[in-house]
C-alpha cells in the first residue's frame, strides 16, 4: 500500500491515516530496537580503532553490551529513548504522509507511460523529498536523543527537558540543528533508496513468486523492507557517522571517559580529520550494528506502516 498504483478496491486513505501508521510505525520500531542505536552511537563517537586494542573503550558489540551491562545497567541501552520516540513518531509520521501526498500527485499529474517507465526514479525522488521534510521537522529530537544516549556517568543532563534547556541557554536556538547540513545530505539519498528499493523488491517479489498481492503480506513487507534498508545504510553510512560526530561538538566534558575527543568545524573539517586519523574505515566505524539497525528498523516500519493501514481500513470498513 505504499506510495502510488493502487487499486480502486483499496480505496483512499485520508492524510491523517498516512500520519498515524507512520508514527505507530516509528514509535514500535524504536522501542524494538533502541539498544542497537545505542551501541551504534557508541561506535560512531569513539575515535580509537573498535578492536582488541587496551585503549579502546569497546572493542566489539558484544564487549559493547557487556561494558554497558555491566557499568550502566540494563536501562543504558535505552538511554535516550524519550526523545528518541519524539523523534522515531515524528519523522515517521511526517515521512509516510509526505511520501504518500508526492506519489498521489505524481499519480495523478504524469503521463502514464513515464510512470511506467520512471517508476524507480519517482519513487527515489519522492522519497528523497518526503526524508528531508521529515529530518527537518525531527532533527531537535534527534541532537537531544544523541547527547542522553553520549553522555556517560556521571549524567550531564538529567532527562530530555534539562538538555533541552541547558543546550538553549548555554549553546542557544542553533544547537539543536546542529549537523543538519550532513544530516540533509546524508538522508536525500538514504530516504530516496529506501522507498525505491521497498518498492522495486516488492515488484520483483511479486513475480518470481508469481503473486500480485495487495496488500502484500507481513512476511513480504518486512523481507523487502529489510533489505531495502540494508543496501541504503551502506550507501550512505559515512555521513551518517560525521553527523554523529558534529551533533556532540560541545559536549566533549562528558565524553572523556570514552576515550578521546576532537572538535570539528565543519562536515569537511571533520570528514578529513577523520580520514587523517583513523583512516577510510574510520567512516565506517559501527557498521555492522547499524547495517543490522537498519535491516530490522527498515523492516519493521515498512511492515508496521502496512499493518497499521490495513487496521484502518479495516475499521473505516466497520464505519461505513
Amino acid at each position: 500500500m505504499v506510495g502510488f498504483e493502487r487499486t480502486s478496491s483499496q480505496g483512499r486513505f485520508h492524510e491523517l491515516d498516512y500520519m498515524t501508521a507512520g508514527a505507530v510505525s516509528g514509535f514500535v520500531t524504536r522501542t524494538l530496537f533502541q539498544p542497537l542505536d545505542v551501541i551504534k552511537i557508541r561506535f560512531q563517537l569513539q575515535i580509537e580503532p573498535i578492536d582488541g586494542s587496551r585503549k579502546s573503550k569497546y572493542h566489539g558489540m558484544a564487549h559493547a553490551f557487556k561494558c554497558i551491562l555491566k557499568e550502566e545497567g540494563i536501562q543504558a541501552l535505552w538511554k535516550g529513548i524519550v526523545p528518541a520516540q519524539f523523534l522515531s513518531t515524528t519523522y515517521g509520521a511526517l515521512q509516510f504522509v509526505t511520501f504518500e501526498i508526492l506519489t498521489q500527485q505524481a499519480e495523478s499529474n504524469l503521463p502514464e507511460k513515464l510512470q511506467h517507465d520512471a517508476k524507480t526514479l519517482i519513487n527515489f525522488s519522492c522519497g528523497a523529498l518526503a526524508g528531508c521534510v521529515a529530518t527537518t521537522g525531527s532533527l531537535p529530537f534527534d541532537v537531544l536523543r544523541t547527547r542522553l544516549v553520549a553522555q556517560g556517568e556521571p549524567k550531564t543532563y538529567r532527562n530530555i527537558f534539562h538538555a533541552a534547556k541547558t543546550m538553549y541557554c548555554t549553546e542557544g536556538f542553533f544547537s539543536f540543528y546542529k549537523g543538519l547540513a550532513p544530516t540533509l545530505v546524508q538522508i536525500t539519498p538514504n530516504a530516496g533508496a529506501q522507498f525505491a528499493f521497498y518498492k522495486l523488491f516488492q515488484s520483483l517479489w511479486n513475480y518470481m513468486f508469481k503473486t500480485d498481492a495487495k496488500p502484500p503480506s507481513m512476511f513480504q513487507s518486512s523481507f523487502c523492507g529489510a533489505a531495502s534498508g540494508t543496501l541504503a545504510k551502506m550507501f550512505i553510512y559515512p555521513l551518517d557517522l560525521i553527523k554523529k560526530r558534529i551533533q556532540v561538538q560541545g559536549f566533549e566534558a562528558a565524553r572523556i571517559q570514552f576515550g578521546a575527543v576532537r572538535r570539528y568545524t565543519g562536515l569537511i573539517h571533520c570528514a578529513t580529520c577523520i580520514l587523517k586519523e583513523e583512516g577510510v574505515l574510520g567512516l565506517y566505524k559501527g557498521l555492522w550494528p547499524s547495517v543490522l539497525k537498519a535491516a530490522c528498523t527498515t523492516g519493521s516500519h515498512f511492515l508496521y506502516y502496512e499493518e497499521t493501514l490495513k487496521f484502518l481500513a479495516y475499521l473505516h470498513r466497520e464505519v461505513l
